[in-house]
């Protein structure tokens, strides 16, 4: 009887996973067309990721939706080089001059309201994609704590500092080549308020570029 119980148990737990498969579907979102300018050239980072590695489409939820688009932006620097702020979550992901904005160098960050604590599932960014770049220390986190001094409140979802260069800990992500298709980051179902974006400049130069960041969740 006991073995009996166990084995409908066991099925049980199989159906349920099953079940969880089957309510999660592949994030997709409108891609921008490619605007690739210049001379592709080697690029040498020590933890990138070679070009030739397709990024696996993202199971999420069914019924999420871009919680960033036209949410208020802050950021580390507040008078960009180049742009406006607010191009972050204007919907316009082209790499034509007007679409971004250029924050200045060394590690600056850019961070969106989300108006109240959401779920977060996918984070998909653009930073820039007119020509062959990876930047450097990508780190996506998300918190209640809209200051992000809180360590007990932070979610880090993504961390390519593999040398801790940026002094917010090792991580074990990949640095990746730009593309038009952007980077889709989990979320894990972190919740917060706040997301928040860090670069170190990249591998052409010493800027950092937003595009457009959506994130996916409710």
């Amino acid at each position: 009887m006991i073995k009996t119980k166990s084995i409908i148990a066991t099925l049980s737990l199989a159906a349920a996973v099953s079940l969880c498969a089957e309510d999660k579907v592949a994030l997709t979102t409108e891609i921008p067309e490619a605007m690739f300018e210049g001379t592709k050239v080697p690029l040498k980072l020590a933890n990138l990721e070679p070009v030739e590695v397709k990024q696996k489409p993202l199971m999420v939820p069914k019924g999420l939706t871009n919680l960033a688009l036209e949410k208020e932006i802050t950021a580390s620097d507040d008078l960009p080089v180049i742009g406006d702020l607010e191009y972050v979550t204007d919907g316009d992901k082209d790499a034509a001059d007007g679409s971004y904005v250029e924050l200045g160098p060394q590690v600056q960050w850019v961070q969106i309201d989300l108006e109240k604590e959401s779920e977060v599932h996918g984070i998909w960014l653009w930073h820039f994609h007119k020509n062959a770049r990876a930047y450097i220390d990508v780190i996506a986190q998300v918190s209640n704590d809209e200051t992000f001094t809180d360590s007990a409140k932070i979610t880090t979802v993504y961390n390519a500092d593999h040398d801790n260069s940026s002094g917010m800990g090792k991580g074990t992500d990949k640095a990746y080549v730009e593309t038009n298709k952007g980077r889709v980051i989990d979320g894990k179902g972190a919740k917060g308020r706040y997301v928040r974006l860090y670069s170190n400049g990249n591998s052409s130069n010493e800027m950092n570029h937003y595009i457009e960041v959506e994130v996916w969740g409710k």
